[in-house]
């Protein structure tokens, strides 16, 4: 009898099913009762989302966390945002390297795919950097909350607030217990407050930046000029979209949702706003509130998100600006992609308009999908879909009103966004041999 056949999965569909199992333990253990403080099951479809959300770094919620969940559901949430800001895999190989067990060459490249890293050579060592650091971050961050959050809230409390928010941001993943003082206002209510927003700021762009230009930051300090190529595309891009947006938003908003604010407090929740869209998820202003043009803009700043290997979404600003690249070389007739003396591999056009393209495509079709069966508006929905896939967390407020089929549409979207969208179908596709024989050119006419 001839022997079974053994199934080994490659990197991509490791990676998509690790997150599915992580996504269904967090469900099973969310539905218990102990996770809700009326001692009920919440309906599985519910629970799952939240799961996704949460492991997806994502922040949409069907409830306010802290009305619904005990301390058991919200450290449940905890565990799940942390596992997603830094990848299983890296939670994985800290549990590795804690219990002084070694990190084979096939781990190592799993570790490489969900780091984002280019090169396998190096990676524990990154992996090292990357648990130190983050974790000094969030502790650094969690005491400098905790001095806002220990005189409303007392002493156990307040730290836990502290560390809770502190995580939260860090992660992008825009999750909060702010239901305590009201429900679903998310850090409305501390726009003026300096320290919190300060931190918050700080922490949604350190997590945004990635792995990769924490690891360069790191051996280089502060020489720019010997920064990977990489490392100054995201610093000078992340400043551009913290700069010129906020200017938009100061002047799009003052007399609407900031009015009534000093000019100070105008300028600091300005900078919030548009910090926050590129993947956090929390908000200071009501969302629901703002002008098209001020939507318009968070939709924009949702789509383009945060960095390669970091713990943020969209389709990242190294890709926008790949795209951006490749439409002046087309137009000026240039046959490479140059910028600061080096020439950009072949392939990597491709790879940023397939994620561009498959980003538009699922956003297009989870927005037609739902507008066609609940009666919400496409501006509603439209950054409902965008804020999912982005793994944003914002929303115009219609997230608890999805019925069971727009709940499953959010839930991939949100499970695409972290996973990524082309890991996914790769995932999906699984290993084919490559053809030896090329076919034959054929023109056909475009634009």
């Amino acid at each position: 009898m001839e022997a079974k056949r053994k199934i080994r999965l490659n990197t991509m569909q490791i990676i998509a099913i690790g997150f599915v199992v992580i996504i269904l333990i967090g469900a099973l253990l969310l539905s218990l009762p102990a996770a809700s403080k009326d001692n009920t099951r919440i309906p599985f479809i519910n629970a799952l989302f939240t799961a996704t959300s949460a492991l997806c770094v994502t922040g949409l919620a069907t409830y306010d966390t802290y009305t619904q969940f005990t301390l058991f559901g919200q450290i449940v949430i905890l565990v799940l945002i942390q596992t997603g800001g830094l990848g299983f895999m890296s939670v994985a190989g800290m549990i590795f390297l804690m219990l002084g067990k070694k990190i084979g060459l096939r781990e190592r490249g799993l570790l490489m795919e969900t780091m984002n890293t280019p090169h396998i050579g190096g990676v524990v060592k990154l992996l090292r950097r990357i648990i130190i650091t983050s974790f000094a971050i969030e502790m650094i961050a969690a005491a400098l909350l905790s001095i806002r959050f220990i005189p409303l809230l007392g002493t156990v409390k307040g730290i836990y607030y502290g560390i809770f928010h502190a995580i939260s941001a860090f992660c992008n993943a825009g999750f909060d217990l702010m239901g305590v003082f009201d429900s679903r206002s998310s850090l409305i209510g501390f726009e003026a407050d300096v320290l919190v927003n300060v931190v918050a700021i700080l922490l949604m762009l350190i997590g945004g930046l990635g792995f990769i230009v924490w690891d360069d930051i790191m051996d280089n300090k502060l020489k720019f000029s010997k920064y990977r190529l990489h490392t100054k595309i995201v610093l000078i891009g992340t400043a551009v979209l913290v700069v010129f947006p906020a200017i938009f938003f100061f002047f799009l908003e003052s007399n609407n949702t900031l009015a009534g604010m000093t000019f100070g407090e105008k300028v600091l929740a300005s900078v919030f706003q548009v910090v926050s869209p590129r993947t956090a998820g929390f908000n200071t202003v009501e969302i629901s509130e703002l002008s098209e043009g001020s939507l318009l803009l968070t939709i924009l700043l949702m789509i383009i998100g945060a960095n390669p290997g970091s713990t943020g979404g969209g389709i990242k600003i190294t890709t926008v600006f790949v795209i951006i690249l490749t439409i002046k070389a087309y137009i000026t007739h240039e046959p490479d992609l140059n910028v600061g003396g080096k020439r950009l591999e072949d392939f990597i056009p491709r790879k940023a308009f397939s994620i561009a393209s498959i980003y538009v495509i699922l956003a297009s079709l989870a927005c037609f999908f739902i507008v066609s069966i609940q009666p919400f508006t496409l501006e509603d929905t439209m950054f409902e879909t965008v804020s999912a896939i982005s793994t944003v967390g914002l929303t115009t407020g219609i997230t608890p009103e999805l019925n069971i089929l727009s709940k499953i549409a959010v839930i991939i979207l949100m499970y695409c966004g972290r996973v990524g969208s082309l890991t996914v179908i790769a995932a999906l596709a699984g290993d084919k041999p490559r053809p030896n024989i090329r076919q034959m050119e054929e023109r056909i006419i475009i634009g």
